[in-house]
């Protein structure tokens, strides 16, 4: 069973371990700037909400790559940027409709969310279950990729 992060903003209180935890376990050091995921705070709304990689089915990163540095990881479904593959000419940033790929100023190649190998230290460093892995049926992921169809623009070309 194919299973991905959910987000609940409800319950996210802004605390930013998720954000903490991901630096961590990537760079072994709590740097919220070299974190893959990211709290946005709606002030007006009074709502804090994580974000981070959705991993496409049809992901339009891995399509855009030129050097096809992003490949699927075949254990958790993750779309993973092979560090030593990327070339750093950020198309798949430019790519991304969700701004989820980062360029790493200091490695010269772009980051994004693997899902920690199927352990993704956001969820579990989350206090309040705002961020949880679970199976991606549950998560609304279909209907996430019947909009990513309906903001295809590729089928119109040609009309």
């Amino acid at each position: 069973m194919e299973k991905s992060l959910h987000i609940d903003p409800n319950k996210c209180t802004g605390c930013l371990q998720c954000e903490m935890a991901c630096s961590y376990e990537n760079y072994g050091q709590f740097n919220l700037a070299k974190s893959r995921i990211k709290v946005f705070n709606f002030e007006h709304a009074g709502r804090k909400v994580p974000y981070t990689c959705t991993q496409c089915s049809d992901a339009w990163c891995m399509a855009a790559c030129p050097v096809e540095a992003i490949k699927v990881d075949a254990a958790t479904g993750a779309k993973v940027v092979s560090e030593a593959t990327c070339v750093g000419c950020k198309v798949c940033t430019i790519a991304c409709p969700f701004g989820t790929i980062n360029y790493v100023h200091e490695t010269g190649k772009v980051q994004k969310c693997d899902l920690c190998g199927g352990d993704p230290a956001c969820a579990a460093a989350c206090p309040t279950g705002a961020i949880t892995y679970v199976d991606a049926d549950w998560t609304g992921l279909d209907k996430m990729r019947q909009w990513a169809e309906k903001t295809d623009t590729q089928s119109r070309v040609g009309a």
